[in-house]
């Protein structure tokens, strides 16, 4: 029994050093249309495409906070929020868009 409880302190010791000294590995965001970004900690995900103009643009993306994200453009119909900058395409893998912001 002693045996499994220092094997969970180690565990949770190597976690507590690895999320202490972790670096993100999301990407720097650059949202090229205006400089500004949406609210990184808010957002489910932190993964960008690049439109057909060869801009980055963030990846329809969950709220955390239940709030709409800033630079959202639309709400899709799965719940992600797209932050497109055409028409075209949005919210096309999140089934479609139920509300244009």
């Amino acid at each position: 029994m002693a045996g499994i409880a220092l094997n969970s302190v180690r565990f949770h010791a190597a976690m507590a050093v690895a999320l202490l000294f972790s670096v993100s590995s999301a990407p720097a965001f650059a949202y090229v249309a205006d400089g500004a970004s949406p609210d990184e900690a808010n957002l489910s995900n932190h993964n960008t495409y690049t439109n057909h103009d060869g801009n980055t643009v963030h990846a329809p993306a969950r709220s955390l906070s239940g709030n709409v994200p800033q630079r959202a453009t639309a709400h899709c119909r799965d719940g992600t929020y797209s932050f497109s900058r055409h028409h075209s395409g949005t919210c096309s893998r999140h089934g479609g868009v139920a509300e244009w912001r």
